[in-house]
């Protein structure tokens, strides 16, 4: 039986060594700071067009208006971690290496989390930071009120995202198909639904829009249910997709 710390280290040496992988984390952070400067430059110029009649200025999920865009980086690395051994064939290597299945995904569910983590966190509170920077007297600072904890919910949000991905991939065994599914699931489909009102709260549930209430400072108007709730819809969508690739895996040949 392979000791578990023999496979994490072997699942880190595998994604570390192969660069195309890794390096698809790289334009999270850009896009999200990118996109987030661009949006809170607009913001401060514009104030009175972007400032809300009603409700307070989010000066902080405004600096986070470019994660829209960092998620779908997160997606493909996700896909990626898992599926590169699929299409190459090297899965039947490691399962020859580690024949207890769940423990091999495991490993790789937890080498793929702290790397997005990791990326994740250094790329929101560089985004908040640099947006606040360029907010100017519209900013807030990192101890104002739900400030922080949106700030890690920011970063939640996106490791749970690239999780589920691992996971739908895990279930598909084909990393062009995982891709083929999620792509549009979260950027037409979950949009659209969301704007059509007979199923807008089917979509309500679905694990963006509800992973994107994270990072809410404040609770919009409307809204169906905040941050905490948000995270706890997020989380069941990730631990059903690794769920239910660990069980593809178990019963599945490679």
């Amino acid at each position: 039986m392979a000791a578990f710390p023999a496979v994490l280290q072997s699942e880190w040496t595998k994604l570390r060594t192969v660069r195309s992988t890794a390096w698809t984390l790289a334009p999270a952070f850009v896009a999200t700071v990118g996109l987030g400067a661009l949006i809170t430059t607009l913001a401060n110029n514009n104030f009175d067009d972007f400032a809300p009649d009603n409700s307070p200025f989010d000066a902080t999920g405004t600096a986070f208006a470019g994660i829209i865009l960092g998620e779908i980086a997160m997606v493909v690395f996700g896909v990626l971690a898992i599926g590169n051994e699929y299409s190459s064939g090297m899965i039947r290597v490691s399962l020859a290496a580690v024949p207890q299945r769940i423990t091999l995904l495991a490993g790789k569910a937890v080498v793929v989390c702290a790397l997005a983590l990791a990326v994740s966190l250094v790329t929101v509170f560089t985004a908040f930071f640099l947006g606040q920077a360029l907010l100017g007297g519209h900013s807030v600072g990192i101890g104002d009120p739900h400030v922080l904890r949106a700030v890690f919910g920011a970063a939640g949000y996106l490791t749970m995202i690239c999780l589920f991905s691992a996971g739908v991939t895990a279930m598909l065994h084909n990393q062009t198909l995982a891709l083929g599914v999620l792509v549009p699931f979260f950027f037409l489909l979950s949009p659209i639904l969301s704007a059509v009102p007979k199923v807008k709260s089917v979509a309500h549930y679905f694990p963006d829009y509800a992973g994107q209430r994270m990072f809410l400072v404040y609770q919009e108007s409307g809204q169906p249910y905040g941050p905490g709730t948000g995270f706890a819809v997020c989380l069941a969508w990730t631990l059903a997709a690794l769920a239910g690739g660990a069980l593809v895996l178990r019963g599945r040949d490679a």
